[in-house]
């Protein structure tokens, strides 16, 4: 009894642990990078460069996109109620929505300017662009560094991990420029390097737009082959057909499945929870942890119900 009451104490440490270090990192990236944004931006106006107040201004979403994010991540822990029977997870699928339609307003206003700048050129200060820049990339890469060991089991964490890894090479691409203007006084590759800044930002946009609007209407998720998981389940022995089979995602971390299993007819309760066990056993390994399935034989009346469209 001890040994598992110890168990189960180090488990709830450990949970608590990890979300103390994601709150954390966080925290600390929303500080540091909105630190940065003060700084970069009235680097940017004080030495003319567009590339620093594009980059500027997409740092800023950055820093709304972890508001966001710490604020799905926090409110997917609420347990479920008699309102909410599915708690608050798919705040976590809203938030990198929400993040994606943002980032494209902020290209949108990039791209206007950056324009303007290409039609009425001005004097860039190099060494102040590349100076920023450095800071913008150890800012950028120690912030995605604390979202590095749990990048891998949470959507919502990883993408913001993905962003500010995306960050630190648009900011190398800043320093680039600033060289290049230190070298050759070519100033037109300020702007330039806001357009190449604007394309990596709609490039990340899209995939973050087009994966969490699939997942906001109950899309199947893009890690999950509803192929493969009809192929596995149909040779779990016992199993004769499937069908009326429903994958969509709770939050950016809890898959669900829902199924109708055909068995024989006079299989018995004790084969079904045999054949029920071994599926979400199965299911398990292919990140769908949230399983309902009904079961019934090839003369079940709900056969052609479904035949007809109507189940």
């Amino acid at each position: 009894m001890s040994a598992t009451h110890s168990h189960h104490h180090d488990l709830h440490h450990h949970h608590h642990e990890k979300l103390s270090t994601i709150n954390t990192a966080f925290m600390v990236g929303i500080i540091l990078n909105l630190i940065f944004v003060i700084i970069e931006f009235g680097a940017g106006w004080f030495s003319q460069s567009m590339a620093l107040m594009s980059d500027a201004g997409h740092n800023l979403t950055d820093v709304f996109s972890l508001l966001l994010a710490m604020l799905a991540f926090r409110m997917s822990k609420v347990k479920s109620n008699q309102l909410m029977t599915y708690g608050l997870g798919k705040t976590t699928i809203l938030a990198s929505l929400v993040n994606a339609l943002i980032l494209f307003v902020v290209i949108g206003g990039i791209a206007w300017e950056s324009v303007h700048r290409l039609l009425h050129p001005r004097s860039v200060d190099g060494t102040t662009t590349i100076i920023v820049a450095g800071i913008g990339i150890i800012i950028n890469a120690f912030t995605a560094w604390l979202f590095f060991r749990n990048k891998d089991h949470d959507l919502n964490i990883k993408g913001a991990y993905l962003h500010l890894m995306a960050d630190a090479l648009v900011s190398f691409g800043v320093v680039v420029a600033g060289i290049v203007i230190l070298a050759t006084n070519w100033y037109l590759i300020d702007t330039i390097m806001s357009f190449v800044i604007i394309g990596v930002i709609f490039f990340s946009t899209w995939s973050l737009f087009k994966d969490s609007l699939v997942l906001t209407i109950d899309g199947v998720p893009k890690d999950v082959d509803t192929k493969v998981v009809t192929k596995k389940i149909l040779e779990v022995p016992g199993v004769q057909n499937l069908h009326h089979l429903h994958i969509w995602a709770l939050s950016t971390t809890v898959n669900a499945l829902t199924a109708h299993v055909v068995v024989e007819e006079n299989t018995s309760l004790g084969s079904i929870d045999r054949i029920k066990t071994n599926v979400k056993h199965m299911l398990h390994h292919y990140g769908i942890d949230h399983v309902t399935l009904e079961f019934e034989s090839d003369t079940d009346v709900c056969k052609d119900i479904c035949s007809m469209g109507n189940c």
